[in-house]
C-alpha cells in the first residue's frame, strides 16, 4: 500500500474513533457536576459542624441514590477545615480550577464572609451553615452592609433576625409577668465574627424595644470555667443574656452561672440549644431559650420520614439533632435550584442562583413541614423571617421541650445585610 494511501487510511480510522467518542465524552461531562462542600470535624464547632455537615453529604448521597438532578449527578468532595480560613479559601480556589465547581455547602462565618467577593467574581452561590445578617444584601443597597453578597445564601433566619426575634419574645415575657421598669439585655459570646454576627443590630432593636443594653461579656467559646464572667453579669443585673457560642462552651457557661447564682433568662442563638447540650448540663438547663428551624428527630411531621430514609441511606441509626436537619433543607434547596437551572439553560452557578428566586414561599420537594416556606429574591436574600422559639423544660432527669412563640418580624430595609 502507497504510504500516502496508508496515511490517508489511518487518519480517517482516527477521525471515525474521535468521532464515536466525543459526544460519549462530552455526554459524560454533561452528566456531572461538582459541588464543594466545607466542614468543621476537628475544630472548635465540631460539635454542631458534625451534625449539620452529615446532614448535607447524606442528602447529596441520597439525590444521587434517586436519579440525581434529573439524571445528573452531583459529584462532591467533603473537606474539614478544622474552621481555619486559609484552608477555607484555598480548597474553594482549588475546586473552583480543578473541578469546574458549579456551587458550594458552606460552614463558617469568618471563611463565608472572607469568601464573599470571590464568589461574587467567580458566579459560584455558597449556601453556608452561617446565617450572618451580613450575607443578605445582595446588592449593597443598605449603607450597613459589609460588602454586597449576591451568591450568598443559607436556609433559616439570619443571626440578627433570631436575636431579634428573642429580644421581641422577651419583651412580651417580661409584660406577661407584670413587671415594670426597663429589662436589661447582654449578649454573651467570644470575640469572634460568629458570635458577633448579630451583636451591634441586636442591641440597637432590644433599645428600640425599651431594654437597657449592658455591656457585652466576652465568653471563649473553648469550653472553660466561666464563674468570673457570670459574675460580670450578674452585677449587670441582666435579665435577658443573649448567649451567642455553642456547644460545651454554653454548658460551660450554664453550669458555672449556677455555681455563682446568676438570675437571669438565658437565650441562644440556633447552634446553642440542642438535646446533647442539654443533657450535658442536666438540672440547670431548666427555661432555657433557643431557636429553631424544623420539627426535631421525634415530631410527627409526615415528611420527617423523608430525613430519616435519608440518614438510614447513610448507614445512621437513631436520633439526630436539629442541625442535621436543617442541613437536609440546606442541600435540598440547592437541588431544587438545580433542578430549575438544568431545564433554564444549564446547571451553572449563575443559574442557579436564578432558580433560587424562581419561586416563592417554597418548600423543597415532598418535605412540606419540615423545612419553611422561604423566599429569596435578587433585592433581599433573607430567606426567612419567622423564628420558632421554644424552651426547655426539667422534669425529673428528663428535658421537655416545647414551642412558646413563633416571631414574624418585618422585613426593614435598615435590618438588610445587618
Amino acid at each position: 500500500m502507497h504510504s500516502n494511501m496508508k496515511k490517508t487510511l489511518l487518519a480517517t480510522v482516527v477521525a471515525g474513533v474521535v468521532g464515536a467518542l466525543t459526544p460519549l465524552t462530552a455526554s459524560a461531562k454533561a452528566d456531572k457536576v461538582f459541588v464543594g462542600h466545607l466542614a468543621d470535624y476537628s475544630g472548635p464547632t465540631a460539635y454542631v459542624s458534625k451534625p449539620y455537615s452529615d446532614g448535607v453529604k447524606d442528602t447529596l448521597a441520597w439525590i444521587n441514590a434517586n436519579g440525581g438532578i434529573d439524571g445528573t449527578r452531583i459529584e462532591s468532595e467533603t473537606v474539614d477545615y478544622a474552621y481555619k480560613v486559609p484552608q477555607a479559601i484555598s480548597n474553594y480556589k482549588k475546586w473552583k480550577s480543578r473541578k469546574g465547581m458549579v456551587a458550594m455547602q458552606g460552614w463558617g462565618t469568618a471563611d463565608t464572609e472572607a469568601l464573599i467577593s470571590f464568589v461574587a467574581k467567580d458566579k459560584i452561590p455558597v449556601f453556608s451553615a452561617s446565617y450572618s445578617g451580613h450575607l443578605t444584601d445582595p446588592t449593597g443597597k443598605n449603607p450597613k452592609t459589609k460588602k454586597p453578597a449576591p451568591y450568598n445564601f443559607f436556609y433559616g433566619a439570619s443571626y440578627s433576625d433570631t436575636c431579634r426575634a428573642l429580644v421581641k419574645w422577651a419583651k412580651e415575657d417580661w409584660e406577661a409577668k407584670g413587671k415594670s421598669g426597663k429589662p436589661g439585655f447582654i449578649h454573651i459570646g467570644d470575640n469572634h465574627p460568629y458570635p458577633n454576627a448579630p451583636k451591634a443590630a441586636c442591641a440597637e432593636y432590644a433599645a428600640e424595644l425599651g431594654f437597657d443594653v449592658k455591656a457585652p461579656v466576652v465568653v471563649s467559646m473553648k469550653p472553660g470555667d466561666f464563674k468570673a464572667q457570670c459574675l460580670s453579669i450578674k452585677t449587670s443585673d441582666a435579665d435577658y443574656g443573649y448567649v451567642a457560642n455553642l456547644g460545651g462552651s454554653v454548658v460551660s457557661l450554664i453550669k458555672s452561672c449556677d455555681t455563682v447564682g446568676t438570675e437571669i433568662q438565658l437565650m441562644s442563638n440556633i447552634w446553642g440549644g440542642d438535646k446533647p447540650t442539654f443533657e450535658a448540663v442536666g438540672k440547670g438547663i431548666n427555661n432555657f431559650v433557643f431557636p429553631a428551624m424544623t420539627p426535631f428527630w421525634s415530631d410527627d411531621v409526615p415528611a420527617m420520614q423523608t430525613v430519616r430514609d435519608i440518614a438510614q441511606g447513610a448507614k445512621r441509626d437513631g436520633f439526630q439533632t436539629h442541625h442535621y436537619v436543617r442541613g437536609v433543607c440546606s442541600a435540598l434547596y440547592m437541588a431544587d435550584a438545580m433542578k430549575w437551572a438544568k431545564a433554564n439553560g444549564g446547571i451553572t452557578g449563575e443559574n442557579i442562583k436564578k432558580g433560587m428566586y424562581a419561586k416563592k414561599d417554597w418548600v423543597p420537594a415532598n418535605m412540606d413541614g419540615v423545612c419553611l416556606p422561604a423566599s429569596w429574591t435578587a433585592e433581599d436574600h433573607r430567606g426567612i423571617n419567622t423564628v420558632n422559639v421554644y424552651q426547655t423544660k426539667w422534669n425529673e432527669g428528663e428535658v421537655d421541650v416545647s414551642r412558646i412563640s413563633q416571631v414574624t418580624l418585618p422585613r426593614r430595609d435598615d435590618w438588610l445585610g445587618y
